[in-house]
């Protein structure tokens, strides 16, 4: 028997384009988990023709509420370096715990939040009338989390919240950090994660969301008068020491490299292990700092360095 596919006004679909949508790249959640280590990863889609980055439509997020696809959301439009909502992703033991507190001064602040269910936690967004600067939303909100002392991941740090955006600002080229999008199917799961206050299908979601008051550009310069981003989250530059053990990728990489705006793409080692990547164009390296790279298969930096056979002790300094 044919599935029947859920229906999604056209409504819904710019409803949800307003609030959610700051710029027109995404990423799509795999369909299949990763063979080696079966998460269903993200990577940017592209044409097939022209081998550019695909741009969010209303038919994208359509097919994203229908179930079809699961699509991943970028917090910063680089073009004004504003963001029109903050995500806070927390998904360790007590997360919801830890959610309920920032939630809880939030409301002491005189600021609206919507709680999204997630696997292991939640998600906290705070919504805002306008784009606004990230790094104001950034001040505020990770001021907030040093004050309930609440741990924010960082670097190596396994448990913590996450603040999406992640960045203060984007260079032209970048992205940053993409947040999987609401209200669809997350493929790891198999199911839809609701907001809490509101039943559970897309319209009666939808119209919950846009009843909850955004934060205005008066409201969060109030909020952060007088605060900076918190010293502990101030990351200094980091200096290599002599006789350190360091990875440094181009050392490894002997496939071909192309310069795609501030990063090299070139074939990914964990991929071409499987015999994937045959187009040469999963790992990305920054060419401004070529020890900061990824995989957009999914292969974890521990998954590439074990493909290239890296033995820390073993390697020149």
């Amino acid at each position: 028997m044919r599935k029947l596919r859920l229906k999604v006004s056209p409504t819904v679909v710019a409803d949800y384009f307003h609030l959610f949508v700051n710029r027109r790249a995404y990423t799509l959640q795999s369909k299949t988990p990763h063979p080696k280590c079966a998460r269903h990863y993200y990577y940017r889609p592209k044409d097939k023709k022209t081998d550019q980055g695909l741009s969010l439509t209303p038919d994208t997020i359509r097919r994203h509420l229908q179930g079809g696809i699961t699509i991943g959301l970028y917090a910063i439009n680089p073009a004004t370096q504003c963001s029109k909502w903050v995500a806070i992703d927390a998904d360790y033991p007590d997360a919801l715990t830890d959610l309920a507190r920032i939630r809880s001064q939030l409301r002491h602040d005189g600021v609206d939040s919507a709680l999204e269910n997630s696997r292991r936690g939640g998600h906290l967004w705070i919504f805002a009338a306008e784009p606004l600067p990230a790094p104001q939303l950034r001040i505020y909100v990770c001021d907030l989390a040093v004050r309930l002392d609440i741990p924010i991941k960082q670097g190596l740090q396994r448990e913590g919240i996450e603040i999406f955006p992640k960045q203060d600002v984007l260079k032209p080229g970048r992205y940053g950090n993409a947040i999987r999008g609401p209200l669809g199917i997350h493929r790891g799961a198999g199911q839809r994660f609701w907001f809490a206050g509101a039943e559970e299908s897309i319209e009666e979601q939808m119209r919950y969301l846009n009843s909850v008051p955004k934060v205005t550009r008066e409201q969060l310069a109030h909020l952060i008068t007088g605060k900076a981003m918190p010293s502990p989250l101030v990351r200094p530059k980091r200096t290599w020491c002599p006789g350190e053990p360091e990875f440094r990728i181009l050392d490894h990489i002997h496939t071909p490299l192309h310069a795609v705006g501030h990063n090299n793409v070139t074939r990914c080692p964990s991929c071409a292990e499987d015999g994937h990547d045959r187009s040469g164009d999963n790992l990305s390296i920054c060419i401004e700092d070529p020890r900061k790279y990824i995989c957009w298969a999914g292969c974890t930096s521990d998954m590439i360095k074990a493909a290239i056979g890296w033995n820390p002790w073993n390697s020149p300094v």
